[in-house]
Formats: structure tokens, sequence, C-alpha cells
């Protein structure tokens, strides 16, 4: 069984930090050579994007909102996936998914073939 569980969210003044945590078990097991892992974040409101995300050959991609701000990375020893985030804005209150998913045809299949955490809040107060 794949899981995914988050932690690390809470309440933050603006300018301030938090790294968001991801323990991942059962997904390395399934043999997946090529395969992404990422974040997500659902504002108030608003329909679910994508944040930041990192794949098995190292690369990594992230939302122009948060550029320069927020930095992916994993430990694959502990099989976990990080995201620190830094300069907070109260733009970025959110709900944060952290995803696994396979990766062919040019895309990670975050929706056709992933798996999501829970989620963890994150409220940032200006």
């Amino acid at each position: 069984e794949v899981r995914l569980v988050e932690s690390g969210g809470g309440s933050v003044q603006a300018g301030g930090s938090l790294r968001l945590s991801c323990a991942v078990s059962g997904f390395t097991y399934r043999g997946y050579r090529v395969y992404c892992m990422g974040w997500f974040r659902r504002a108030p409101g608003k329909e679910r994007e994508g944040v930041a995300s990192i794949e098995s050959d190292g690369s990594t991609g992230y939302a122009d909102s948060v550029k320069g701000r927020f930095a992916i990375s994993t430990d694959n020893a502990k099989n976990t996936l990080y995201l620190q985030m830094n300069s907070l804005e109260p733009e970025d209150t959110a709900v944060y998914y952290c995803a696994a998913a396979q990766r062919y045809g040019g895309r990670c299949r975050w929706y056709s073939d992933g798996y999501w955490g829970q989620g963890t809040q994150v409220t940032v107060s200006s």
C-alpha cells in the first residue's frame, strides 16, 4: 500500500518560514524508475494548483508565484519529501498536499497514476 503523510503545517506571520515534510511509504517498492514527486495546494475558494515538483532525475519545477521563495527536496534514505517555504505571504495560505506519480508520455501522471496525502494546513497572517 502506498501512503503519503504530510506534516509541518501551521500558522506563521508574513515573512516567516515553514518546512513541510511528506513521509512516503510503499511507492519506491513498486519499482518505478521514472517518477515525480510534488507539492500542491488548495486555497479557500480556489482550485488545487501545483506548487513544486521534483523528478527521479533530480530536475525541479516551481510555480511562478513561489519561485525564489520555496525549495523542494528529497531525502531518499528517509523516503521523505520536503518543501522549504520562506518569505511566506498571506496568499500562500492553503491546504498543502504532497503527491507521487509515475512519469510517462513526457508527463507526470498525477491524476491517473498518482498517490496523494491528506493535506496539511498552512496559514499565513499579515
